[in-house]
């Protein structure tokens, strides 16, 4: 029995690398054997990985072309980079009726969602629900140079997990800003955020980064996984890392990506069936331009031209990394109220509003965050 192929993602170096240059890769092992045998082979153990059959390593690129060999090895890949989804210039909490909800006591309270991302601020008054967090990348660090000099806007590191771009505290205010009257409000208000930090302060992170901050998700038994992230390609231990929080119970929301106007051009992870992809609308209940579309998506969320939190304050910001954390938001209180990672997913989707758009570029229609509770979009007492 042959093992997998080397994989390479798109604009990669693995495939133009020597025999005898240094790659790394992710080794997906079927065995002891397997992993014994990426080990020897590693001249650098990046990541052993806690509960996935799989481990990161640096090696010749003769020695990881010798394991696709190995009947003890089910594949090994490149470990290539995935990019945080937009931030170009951005409304949406009350298109999505999520005021109503608020005011009839869904708030999300006693549920958990973490933002798979560049990190939360630690210290943002609209942020104060945020929990336990972990980082797999190094904050203060990314970018050509090594230094964050350029991105976000210098936010500190207080914690390991700090946000030092401003992408994923503004996911993060989306999802869940506390109702304090004050700077702005989130689909859910009291639900409690994680910060897994995966990205770096460019908005890039690794397949392993990114997987082992899904792993991670799914360890701490959360209810939500909030990715406004992806790429082109695909991976093999992205994939067994998705399959293993959705079979742990975790709802995996993902950003479409923004390569539209498009008609199949949904990035990954939400590309994956274990993922809500989530496509972008406008204030006029249109398709955002930039937003991908195709078969694999199954809501719509707005994306354009929102405000919402960043380190240190408020920003607008548009992509369809804004749309997926509206339907995080509003997953998570589903999932408050004892819905399974599957059940919220398929109310989301019943309840969704048809605003007359293709199924190619909203799925099942536009999130409507009150109806989903059962509520009246009028009942706003």
């Amino acid at each position: 029995m042959a093992g997998a192929s080397v994989a390479t993602a798109a604009g990669s170096g693995l495939a133009a690398a020597k025999p005898d240059d240094t790659v790394e890769v992710n080794v997906g092992f079927a065995s002891e054997r397997g992993r014994q045998a990426a080990l020897e082979k590693a001249t650098e153990v990046v990541r052993e990985f806690d509960s996935l059959d799989i481990v990161t390593a640096k090696m010749p690129k003769r020695a990881a072309t010798a394991l696709e060999q190995n009947p003890n090895v089910r594949y090994v890949e490149e470990n290539g980079t995935m990019e945080a989804l937009a931030q170009t210039l951005p409304w949406g909490i009350d298109r999505v009726d999520a005021e109503v909800a608020h005011a009839n006591g869904e708030t999300g309270k006693g549920a958990d969602v973490a933002i798979i991302d560049t990190g939360i601020d630690s210290d943002h008054p609209d942020l104060k629900k945020v929990g336990k967090g972990k980082a797999f990348v190094e904050c203060g660090t990314g970018g050509l140079t090594g230094s964050c000099t350029f991105y976000g806007n210098g936010n500190k590191c207080r914690k390991s997990w700090d946000d030092d771009n401003d992408h994923g505290t503004h996911c993060a205010g989306i999802a869940d800003a506390t109702d304090n009257n004050k700077g702005v409000v989130g689909v859910s208000t009291k639900a409690t955020l994680h910060a897994v930090k995966v990205l770096d302060c460019s908005g890039s992170g690794s397949y392993s980064d990114i997987a082992a901050g899904i792993e991670y998700v799914a360890n701490q038994g959360w209810d939500v996984g909030s990715m406004s992230l992806g790429g082109d390609s695909g991976s093999s231990a992205l994939k067994d890392a998705v399959q293993y929080a959705q079979n742990n119970g975790v709802l995996l929301v993902g950003a479409a990506g923004n390569a539209g106007p498009c008609t199949d051009c949904v990035k990954y992870p939400a590309k994956y069936p274990e993922v809500m992809a989530v496509s972008s609308t406008n204030q006029d209940d249109n398709l955002s331009d930039f937003s991908s579309q195709g078969p694999e998506i199954e809501i719509a969320a707005p994306g354009s031209d929102i405000y919402s939190t960043v380190p240190g304050g408020y920003d607008t910001f548009s992509g369809t990394s804004m749309a997926c954390p509206h339907v995080s938001g509003a997953g998570v209180g589903l999932m408050s109220n004892g819905y399974t990672n599957d059940e919220a997913r398929q109310q989301l989707k019943q309840t969704a509003e048809d605003i007359g758009l293709s199924e190619n570029e909203s799925g099942s229609g536009l999130l409507d965050v009150a109806a989903a509770y059962g509520l009246d979009s009028s009942d706003d007492t």
